[in-house]
């Protein structure tokens, strides 16, 4: 799979703890195929390949042909994965990253090293980052800041952001960003990072998108079925965590001298406790694989239900807020 543009992380330990691969899966976070020709190649009957990035698809028809109707590849957002699939499902996986091949198109807006139109939507509807930046309150823009992308200094750079609006470009937006920061010292990360993250996240709605994702999964999957979540970051992965330590069961007790909380029979079993991370070999190859985290849950045959987002640590915007 060297040519494809997007190196996909965890792919050896993910095929491992899914084995033996069988039936019929579904690649919510399709990209450059790479876990979609693993999966194939490993032995799935066929997978759905979903993308809400129509380009994706358009790429693979160079290599997709060679799997025939094994492969079927659908446009849409992972959170309807049920949906798209039609039918009940023997394993699901996602990964939450960004795609380097979204990266690397300064077209996309996505980079803050690259000049291009300030857009940073993986599809191609709703508002781009572009709108956030020039239509939204300066107080609404400061808390995606802060609660997206853990910004301290989130006033100061949303109130420089609206004294120099229109911002239409990356560049310009970083720079806007970079004059209220300290420079960067050596190895430290370039300071528009944490605010182009922020407002990544808000224009795709990613948590939501998460949250209503898993949901789906469980929905989907038929008893047995394994659900892999691959994340590249802590918030992620605390959502990932928890909404499998509390679909498996794992409610705990108030203190240890209480009474076990009585909940619904557990829709999910861990398979490991603790998250797998990329080994010196990945790293060595791929140092974007440093902060990737692997889990892994089983299907049981309980009643698929739902999970509280407060429950999971899912940033919510505003208190109080209706979600979609």
């Amino acid at each position: 799979m060297t040519d494809a543009p997007h190196v996909p992380v965890l792919l050896r330990p993910l095929i491992a703890a899914l084995a033996p691969i069988e039936g019929i899966w579904l690649d919510g976070t399709f990209g450059a195929g790479g876990y979609t020709r693993a999966l194939l190649d490993a032995g799935a009957d066929k997978v759905f390949a979903v993308d809400r990035d129509p380009s994706t698809h358009q790429m693979a028809q160079a290599w997709a042909g060679q799997y025939g109707d094994r492969l079927q590849m659908r446009e849409g957002r992972f959170s309807q994965l049920d949906t798209l699939a039609g039918e009940m499902l023997d394993g699901v996986v996602l990964d939450l990253g960004v795609s380097s091949m979204q990266i690397d198109q300064a077209e996309r807006g996505f980079s803050f090293q690259k000049d291009g139109p300030l857009d940073m939507r993986m599809g191609t509807t709703g508002p781009s980052a572009a709108d956030i930046v020039n239509e939204a309150e300066e107080s609404h823009l400061a808390r995606i800041l802060f609660l997206y992308g853990e910004e301290r200094q989130s006033r100061r750079i949303a109130r420089a952001i609206v004294a120099a609006r229109p911002v239409t470009t990356t560049l310009q937006l970083a720079e806007i960003i970079a004059r209220c920061l300290p420079r960067p010292k050596p190895g430290q990360s370039n300071p528009a990072t944490r605010s182009f993250q922020a407002l990544r996240i808000a224009v795709n709605e990613e948590y939501d998108e998460l949250y209503e994702g898993l949901a789906a999964a469980e929905r989907a999957l038929k008893p047995g079925g394994l659900l892999g979540v691959v994340t590249f970051h802590s918030v992620e992965d605390r959502m990932v965590k928890r909404f499998m330590q509390l679909r498996a069961g794992a409610t705990g007790n108030a203190n240890r001298f209480a009474p076990e909380i009585e909940g619904p029979p557990p829709a999910f079993e861990l398979k490991g406790r603790k998250a797998v991370g990329p080994d010196d070999e990945e790293l060595a190859a791929n140092p974007r694989a440093r902060s990737a985290r692997l889990r892994v849950a089983r299907r049981t045959d309980a009643p698929a239900g739902r999970a509280d987002p407060a429950a999971l640590g899912m940033p919510i915007l505003n208190k109080g807020e209706t979600r979609r």
